[in-house]
């Protein structure tokens, strides 16, 4: 069995994904070990209890400083040992130990088609926001691997959503969402499961 743990800060849709993903059948043999966030009223937590997996919150606030925060979000992942790490709407940056100690086995998705719209301040709706203010017809989004910068690592896979007109942030990141990121994210993850990216 492949070991997956999601790492989420809101609503945990991507993770549902996935969840559905395997329930399906769609993606075999793949197990989601655990689900942590930073943000202990996130939706996220909830569907991880409902669907039976482990969850835990590490609340950044209840540290001294983020290098705490930082240690302990590594030592729970050292201790969980997951095949993969599925950044799956995680708004915190990953520290350089932790993309270290899992060189290769942490993956992210990001609403657009990078190198467009993404980097530093690049997430949420602001990402469809720049898009619609520069006036794009097409984005999408990218599952990459994670490295030590910030949308910076090797694409995995992508998938173009057209934009609409009439489209606003909510409206397109609604189908960006539904018809991008939630097909792409569970198969990059079968994906690497089965060896097909290496």
């Amino acid at each position: 069995m492949f070991d997956i743990v999601c790492l989420v800060s809101g609503g945990g849709t991507n993770l549902a994904a996935i969840i559905k993903a395997i329930d399906k059948g769609d993606i075999k043999n793949i197990r989601v070990k655990s689900v942590i966030s930073n943000n202990a009223d996130a939706y996220a937590l909830k569907r991880a209890k409902e669907a039976g997996i482990e969850n835990k919150c590490i609340l950044p606030k209840s540290f001294l400083n983020r290098d705490d925060f930082d240690k302990a979000l590594l030592d729970e992942l050292k201790r969980l040992n997951p095949d993969l790490i599925v950044l799956a709407g995680f708004l915190v940056n990953i520290s350089k130990d932790i993309v270290d100690a899992f060189e290769n086995r942490i993956i992210n998705i990001h609403p657009s088609l990078i190198p467009s719209f993404c980097g530093k301040g690049y997430y949420g709706l602001k990402v469809h926001e720049a898009a619609l203010n520069r006036g794009v017809k097409v984005t999408g989004a990218t599952v990459h691997f994670v490295d030590t910068g910030i949308d910076t690592g090797r694409i995995i896979i992508q998938k173009a959503v057209n934009v609409l007109p009439g489209d606003d942030a909510m409206t397109l990141q609604r189908r960006v969402m539904e018809e991008a990121e939630w097909i792409i994210l569970p198969k990059a993850v079968e994906m690497i499961a089965n060896g097909e990216v290496l």
